[in-house]
């Protein structure tokens, strides 16, 4: 295990927000308005995305193998009788110092390295032997740890408990109110029930994913080429700044339009009126259309 996921962890544990990378920088274009050629793009993943499990969780962490959760059960009352009074119960540190950030467990895999210290301990330290474990208890203390580090790290283990709290009858009244200039309970909202489950048709109900159909595009205008040649664009942005945007056709073929004085921009987002909706959307609405959503089966 890399030295670098302790950490990693640290950053995790402190509730630090991963910030998303941004886009790589387009090739600067020879001239404005420049068609380049470029492979159309990869099919679109299914809504919702990768998997978000545990395991990959525990993959994007470096967390190694997963905890053997009946060893760590057997090691719960070992550790508890032996070290909680030193390094507390759940190993997050008491009079010692918290087992959860030890570069010792994080590296360690099934006990491999924490049974022989164990074995030995670290007198000159305070950190007393325990000799008179078998290999098998201390594999289990080395198991509880890792257990412990798993509840506190691997957001992939979360349970989302019900959220079908709300009133459906109110729930279907803003929907009427709001939704359905642009929506259809025969069409588009038929099933939306049995397509996900409520977590996240609550998340996809309010924002939905940014999938092919919903692309933001853009119409681009040059008022100063309307005598020679094309001056305007139509596509897929792919990019935009305050100084060119980026813009795909539909034969996948890339066009970089600099925005010099003259060259407006006009935006289509199929999405925005729930971009808008966002931020006058109240709690109870939120749960009573979730509430109701559910309901189409």
């Amino acid at each position: 295990m890399p030295a670098t996921v302790k950490g990693m962890l640290r950053v995790l544990l402190a509730g630090a927000t991963l910030a998303c990378q941004p886009l790589a920088l387009l090739a600067q274009a020879p001239t404005a308005a420049a068609a380049v050629p470029t492979p159309a793009p990869p099919a679109a993943s299914a809504p919702g995305g990768p998997p978000r499990g545990a395991q990959a969780v525990r993959e994007f962490l470096g967390l190694g193998p997963a905890p053997d959760a009946a060893a760590a059960k057997r090691g719960a009352p070992i550790f508890a009788s032996n070290c909680a009074f030193c390094h507390g119960p759940q190993a997050r540190g008491a009079e010692g110092p918290s087992l959860i950030y030890s570069e010792l467990v994080l590296k360690d895999v099934h006990g491999a390295t924490i049974a022989d210290f164990l074995k030995a301990g670290r007198p000159e330290k305070g950190m007393p032997s325990f000799a008179t474990l078998s290999d098998e208890q201390r594999k289990d203390v080395a198991e509880f740890l890792h257990q412990q580090i798993e509840d506190v790290a691997n957001r992939g283990t979360y349970e989302i408990k019900n959220i079908v709290l709300g009133d459906p009858k109110k729930g279907s009244s803003y929907v009427a109110a709001h939704c359905l200039g642009c929506h259809s309970i025969t069409g588009d909202l038929k099933g939306l029930g049995k397509k996900w489950r409520p977590a996240d048709l609550q998340r996809n109900w309010i924002m939905p994913p940014r999938i092919a159909a919903s692309a933001i595009t853009a119409t681009v205008r040059d008022s100063h080429r309307a005598d020679d040649g094309q001056h305007t664009w139509q596509g897929r942005v792919q990019q935009i700044d305050d100084f060119r945007v980026s813009l795909v056709n539909d034969s996948g073929r890339l066009t970089v339009i600099e925005r010099n004085p003259g060259v407006t921009v006009e935006l289509h987002d199929p999405l925005a009126p729930h971009v808008a909706m966002i931020g006058n959307l109240a709690d109870p609405d939120m749960i009573n259309v979730t509430a109701y959503l559910e309901t189409l089966k």
